[in-house]
């Protein structure tokens, strides 16, 4: 798997898991906060279309993943 993809899919995992952690009728459900994390990976995610970067795909190269296309 690229890093870019793998970007992809920690963000997806991490929207997934804190809107579970964030609804009230989620059995999962710790405090609407958790909310709050979702809408900083969606800013990350919009950032980095803008200034095609991504500190979680460069963390992820330095890691050893290829960075490709």
């Amino acid at each position: 798997m690229k890093s870019w993809q793998l970007v992809r899919f920690i963000a997806g995992l991490f929207i997934l898991a804190s809107l579970a952690m964030g609804v009230q009728g989620s059995p999962l459900f710790v405090s609407e906060w958790w909310l709050g994390f979702t809408a900083f990976v969606g800013l990350n995610l919009a950032q980095s279309a803008v200034t095609k970067w991504c500190l979680m795909e460069s963390i992820l190269r330095k890691f050893g993943l290829q960075a490709g296309c």
